[in-house]
């Protein structure tokens, strides 16, 4: 079933994760929340507000910057030390905290390690003399939501399984042209009789007629 859906024109999906999530907690009158998203939906900052509103968010983090294909070490493989607030890079040695950066709104923290040139690793790490690391002041949360994820490693395969089917249904309900009215508002409400349908159709295929009709009925 579909409890909360939204219509936007936002060019991706990773403003969306925090508010359709909260949005499906109030519906369901739940305490706490589960939800899974494919990778589209990562962002440190809409994972954040999920966990604090006591929703669990499982969504895949992807490598965008190539790194791994290239035969080099991505910031996964290297160990933050918490008690020491410095990172182990693959060679064992340490970058330690340097200064503070803010870039798009986010407050990072600097680690830095020098002398990368005598390091029989570097080719796999950094072409610099020094290698730079940086540190979302929140990202504890979302390791520990990566924590999560592993620990759940059947979550995505479910995801596909109960999510895909309710997009070909609909898709397969619009027929070829898809939506029939233009501009935002027009579509929005469209989407939200297409949505009406589909739960009405789930409804019945699970409980059948008679019971939904019985459900209907004034007390």
């Amino acid at each position: 079933m579909i409890v909360s859906h939204e219509v936007t024109n936002a060019t991706t999906d990773r403003q969306q994760l925090d508010k359709m999530a909260k949005q499906a907690k109030k519906i369901l009158k739940t305490k706490t929340l589960k939800v899974v998203a494919d990778a589209g939906y990562y962002e440190g900052n809409a994972i954040a507000e999920c966990y604090a509103a006591d929703i669990t968010a499982l969504v895949p983090k992807t490598d965008t910057t190539n790194r791994k294909a290239k035969g080099q070490y991505t910031k996964a493989d290297f160990t933050y030390d918490a008690k020491r607030n410095e990172y182990v890079c693959p060679a064992g040695e340490r970058l330690r905290y340097r200064s503070d950066s803010v870039e798009k709104g986010k407050l990072l923290w600097v680690y830095v390690r020098s002398g990368c040139s005598s390091c029989t690793l570097q080719k796999h790490c950094t072409t610099a003399m020094e290698k730079r690391l940086k540190r979302w002041e929140h990202e504890d949360i979302l390791e520990n939501a990566d924590v999560e994820l592993k620990k759940n490693p059947l979550a995505m395969r479910q995801r596909k399984a109960l999510v895909e089917h309710p997009f070909g249904t609909l898709k397969n309900g619009m027929g070829a042209t898809h939506f029939l009215t233009t501009r935002l508002p027009s579509v929005k409400a469209e989407m939200s009789l297409h949505i009406l349908a589909y739960n009405m159709k789930r409804a019945i295929k699970v409980l059948g007629t008679e019971k939904i009709i019985d459900a209907l009925q004034p007390a």
